[in-house]
């Protein structure tokens, strides 16, 4: 069981008794042979950070999440990732228990493209009592989607005091505030049991970061209207005119809108000596609000469909004040300037667990049943489904989607000497994966402009079962040398089999002040319902501008024709070697060497198209018959390997005059991540003279994500006050996007240069009831900074020029809409300062 509690209030977190890792008995951290991490709920608080992903973000180093620059459904969650391994790889639990999946697949050209993962957001910090991350591999512990490690949410138990939080927050622009109020409460029942709730409500306003226009890259991405080959000058004149009055396009990119409420209550309680009965449920409800690139009228050809600034009730967010003096411009607009559809999404996310442990003679059991879901619906608002002519409604519901487990699990442990114990147990859950079809005006012919909708044919309920069984043995060879091994297999209904095992070591020197670790294990991810099942019609960036793209199925007739196999499980090899260092008291040292190598790892494949002048083959066809310029799907398509270094110093309980320092360095380094071997291309596609993996796919894959991540804090308490200061250095990252730009991006790259992101918290407790804490994230105001790099003679040739230069870095940031984070999104938030105060009420 996970649920555990400190036995003493004073404990440090070397300490805390935790049990990820190992399904056979408890361990200290010290006393661990895997490599785990713990953050206390202060830890996480002291972030100043809105939400658990986000405090994650600055605590793990081995943790990276991004704001992508187009929002749409990722503005619900945003993707997530440990060791560079994907949202996907990375097995969430509450209280020992698995965690429902979101219902989301993540489309968009940025990290994590075409996995899901869990809603970490949806996880109120004042609800945690602490993490336990294990940076290791662990299927054979806990099944699949633990290749890259295993994140162990434990809740607050034991009622000890409410205590009310009131956030406030605002951007060093003076935009994107934030407002959050939060009860942390609960009884204890009579020394028999426990309560605790935590009722959570948020609001964050958008924050516009909105580029303005390179026009060169304007004209050159719009400027030949009649396809000729050839830029005409009335429509070049037009963007120029409009560029003049409205220097951004009327863009509103940055973050969107979002209202949240949570709820979460954790419990138990004794029946007798030996049995407890305990139970903990959750519900999050959220919308969002954001915004599409704003459809010019150079760009869309709307004009007429009740988006003139003259319909009555007209919408073109571009104000009254704005529009008196486009005067320049006025023959060329005709009454028209465009217009800027919504995105808005509302989310549901549910779990519960209840389940009773008992011991007797010593065999200790723990028998348990959860449910999970997640559900999105999506509107967009303030656009046209232009097939629909003057008949087409403004307003559309796209559809959504939704997912759903049960999950029953039996674990049993038992101690037979001092020296070795034994744990077992079986696991089944059921899985559903929902697709919602929008309303028939969203998906006829063109669909509704910005966020086609998803086609009743391609809607419905799909489904699977697996059960597996463990076996966990850990044996004390002597007080300093451990082993640990276990064994799973599993049978899913859609593919069959898995087996896989770990076996990992522990040998402690000199009075426990060395530690050498180690491990070797096999796992595998079972592929999701999201990716064996999605299909739909996506507006996707390609060729600097916005094309209809299709995501067909495995399952599909038009994956058959292409010859794309059906979906597969990834299976994967994880070892890690640490060394840990006690030398005095206070002080800890660990490094820990990892490797992680994925066979048929699942990837979402570049936007395939027809060769140039096809009009026969299969591929042309299929796109035809779909009504989109290019394909897309999942296979099993490459092999990965991925290694690197985690390092953590910590020094705490340092005298400095009346106060106590902590000091804290915590670091991973990425050696290697690339892509093994050939990618597995069905003969249509390299038929097409395609591949399924583009420059821009095998970027972000293997070099998206920060090459290095660091993060050095300082704590100072004395007497009432408290001090923090937090440096998060932000190693490079590089993306080569050969879908915007022509060929020429197989020359160059976009990087993003390395930065250091300094957080400051000062607090002051006025009494023991009322503390007050204010936090300065991004002291500096450090924003991502990102250049073109050539990869060869050819590649500087062609950024010498500073004007090609100018346009070849607005293809990647579609004409300047997203300078800051380009299409894909950077290392951290484009927001640059944050101010977040937070007054604590216990009672």
């Amino acid at each position: 069981m996970l649920d555990v509690t400190m036995e003493t209030s004073d404990l440090t977190l070397d300490e805390v008794v935790i049990s990820t890792g190992s399904r056979a008995t408890q361990r200290t951290i010290t006393d661990s042979p895997l490599p785990i991490d713990v953050f206390s709920a202060k830890d996480l608080q002291s972030t100043g950070q809105n939400s658990f992903d986000k405090a994650l973000q600055y605590r793990v180093p081995s943790f990276n999440t991004v704001n992508t620059p187009v929002n749409d459904a990722t503005t619900l969650l945003d993707p997530y990732e440990i060791r560079n391994m994907g949202p996907s790889r990375t097995l969430v639990l509450i209280n020992g228990k698995r965690k429902n999946l979101s219902s989301l697949l993540y489309v968009q050209f940025s990290p994590g493209r075409g996995e899901t993962g869990v809603d970490l957001s949806a996880i109120p910090t004042d609800a945690i009592k602490r993490v336990e991350i294990l940076r290791d591999g662990a299927s054979a512990q806990y099944g699949s989607d633990a290749i890259a490690g295993v994140m162990n949410v434990i809740l607050k138990d034991r009622y000890e005091y409410s205590t009310l939080n009131l956030n406030a927050g605002i951007t060093g622009e003076g935009d994107g505030e934030t407002y959050g109020v939060s009860l942390n409460s609960g009884a204890n029942l009579a020394g028999k049991g426990f309560v605790n709730y935590t009722l959570n409500f948020t609001q964050q306003e958008n924050a516009v970061r909105s580029g303005t226009i390179h026009a060169p890259t304007e004209r050159a991405t719009f400027g030949d209207f009649d396809g000729d080959g050839d830029q005409d000058a009335d429509q070049v004149a037009l963007i120029d005119a409009y560029l003049n009055d409205f220097p951004t396009a009327g863009n509103i990119n940055g973050t969107g809108e979002v209202s949240a409420a949570r709820f979460l209550i954790n419990g138990g309680i004794d029946l007798n000596e030996n049995t407890q009965l305990y139970a903990n449920a959750a519900y999050v409800t959220k919308k969002v609000l954001s915004y599409a690139n704003f459809r010019t009228p150079y760009w869309r050809q709307d004009r007429g469909l009740l988006h003139s600034p003259t319909d009555n009730g007209g919408k073109n967010y571009i104000t009254d004040a704005t529009l008196h003096y486009a005067s320049d411009g006025a023959d060329l607009y005709k009454g028209y300037i465009g217009y800027v559809p919504t995105f808005e999404g509302d989310l549901s996310d549910y779990n519960f667990t209840a389940g009773t442990r008992n011991e007797t003679n010593g065999w200790r059991s723990d028998l348990s049943f959860t449910l999970g879901g997640n559900k999105q619906t999506y509107s967009v608002d303030n656009t046209v489904n232009a097939s629909l002519g003057k008949s087409s409604p403004t307003r559309f519901k796209p559809g959504g989607y939704g997912f759903n487990h049960t999950v029953g699990n039996l674990d049993i442990t038992k101690s037979i000497t001092d020296d070795f114990n034994i744990g077992f147990g079986a696991e089944a859950r059921s899985e559903s994966y929902t697709i919602i079809a929008g309303d028939d005006a969203s998906f006829f012919e063109e669909g509704s402009n910005s966020f086609p909708g998803i086609n009743s044919a391609n809607a419905g309920t799909n489904s699977r079962f697996n059960i597996g069984g463990y076996i966990d043995l850990s044996y004390d060879i002597t007080e300093d040398f451990l082993l640990n091994g276990t064994f799973r297999t599993e049978n899913y209904s859609d593919f069959g089999n898995a087996n896989v095992f770990k076996v990992s070591s522990r040998y402690k020197l000199l009075d426990d002040k060395i530690v050498i670790r180690g491990s070797y294990s096999t796992g595998f991810r079972a592929p999701t319902l999201h990716q064996i099942y999605a299909q739909s019609t996506q507006a996707a960036f390609v060729d600097g501008t916005i094309q209809l793209s299709g995501l067909f199925n495995n399952r599909s007739a038009q994956a058959r024709a292409l010859g794309i196999p059906g979906l597969r499980p990834e299976e994967s090899t994880n070892i890690s070697v640490g060394l840990g260092l006690n030398p005095v008291k206070n002080l800890s040292i660990s490094l820990d060497y990892f490797k992680i190598d994925v066979d048929d790892r699942i990837v979402y494949s570049s936007s395939i198209r027809a060769a140039e002048g096809d009009s026969t083959s299969t591929l042309f066809n299929i796109l035809k018959n779909g009504g989109v310029r290019t394909i897309q799907f999942f296979i099993n398509g490459i092999n990965t390997s991925t290694s690197g270094l985690d390092y953590v110093v910590s020094y705490r309980n340092i005298g400095l005059g009346n106060g106590k320092l902590h000091v804290n360095l915590a670091g991973n380094f990425i050696l290697e991540n690339k892509i093994v071997g050939d990618p597995v291309i069905p003969q249509p596609i390299k038929d097409a003279n395609s591949s399924i993996l583009s420059a821009q796919i095998r970027s972000l894959l293997t070099e998206s994500r920060p090459e290095y991540k660091s993060i050095l804090g300082f704590e100072y308490a004395i007497g009432d006050w408290g001090f923090g200061l937090n440096n998060t250095l932000f190693g490079p990252t590089r993306f080569q996007d050969l879908d915007n730009g022509g060929s020429i991006m197989n020359h160059i790259k976009a990087e993003f240069e390395p930065a250091v992101v300094t957080d400051l918290s000062i607090g002051y407790s006025f009494n023991k009831n009322w503390s007050l804490s204010v936090n300065c994230n991004n002291l500096l105001d450090v924003l991502p900074k990102w250049d073109l790099v050539a990869l060869d003679a050819e590649g500087s040739a062609a950024i010498a020029n500073p004007d090609d230069k100018a346009l070849l870095r607005g293809f990647l940031g579609f004409s300047g809409r997203y300078d800051i984070l380009g299409y894909n999104g950077s290392q951290f938030s484009q927001l640059g300062r944050m101010f977040n105060a937070q007054l604590s009420i216990r009672f």
